[in-house]
């Protein structure tokens, strides 16, 4: 199933690329495995899926430990999830990408985690509460130009894009005013360019709108439910 569900989604993304004039190739699949047994990974990993996500850090911790002393060394972590600040060096030396950067004192600990460990850099995207729930982390998107500024002064965390957990919405449709959105966002951050700063990445979606953000130039997609099946309730 979870190889048959892999094939369709590309098959997709090719699709929306090819439609768009974007590269298949300039999208970087998530597949968020959270809830899930390693088996579903090894099942993703079988049909050449190596980017994984998950929301809970001592779960993203149990699974990379298992592939890894298996000998399994492919895989590359995504932590999704907000992050408690005393978490923040086993983040740093678990995950290959941090997506939910949304406060300064979370920044300060994980650059000095990397100072710890002797770390050069830690790649992190700040995340957005594009929707404005309350439900939701994030910074405030007025926030971002003074958050952005703030961040220059941790050498060694690297800030590499924007993410957002957007609105869910039947109709895929209708979250395009807040990818869109998103977008202006991510454009903006880039002329902050430089130093620890190197925005590239704009890590939108969920299983049932990711055509829409990729239309919008979202090239990070995070995708659970489609690739592995309906989680237990």
């Amino acid at each position: 199933m979870v190889k048959a569900n892999l094939l369709h989604i590309r098959e997709r993304i090719e699709k929306v690329c090819s439609r768009t004039g974007r590269k298949p190739g300039d999208i970087l699949l998530v597949a968020v495995c959270k809830t899930f047994p390693v088996s579903a990974n090894l099942d993703a990993m079988n049909a050449a899926q190596f980017d994984f996500g998950e929301n809970k850090l001592q779960e993203l911790i149990r699974k990379r430990s298992y592939l890894y002393l298996s000998g399994e060394r492919r895989a590359k972590w995504h932590m999704i999830g907000h992050l408690q600040t005393n978490k923040a060096k086993q983040a740093v030396i678990n995950a290959d990408l941090f997506h939910c950067l949304d406060s300064i004192k979370l920044a300060e600990k994980l650059n000095e985690a990397c100072v710890q460990l002797n770390k050069k850099a830690f790649d992190v995207l700040i995340q957005i509460n594009s929707s404005g729930e309350s439900s939701k982390s994030g910074i405030n998107p007025g926030e971002l130009n003074i958050f952005l500024k703030e961040l220059r002064q941790f050498d060694r965390i690297r800030i590499m894009g924007l993410m957002s957990i957007g609105a869910f919405n039947e109709e895929p449709e209708d979250s395009r005013d807040e990818f869109r959105f998103m977008k202006g966002l991510f454009d903006y951050a880039k002329k902050h360019n430089g130093y620890n700063i190197d925005i590239k990445y704009l890590s939108m979606s969920m299983s049932n709108d990711y055509e829409v953000p990729i239309q919008e130039v979202a090239n990070i997609i995070r995708i659970g439910t489609a690739i592995i099946g309906d989680r237990d309730k």
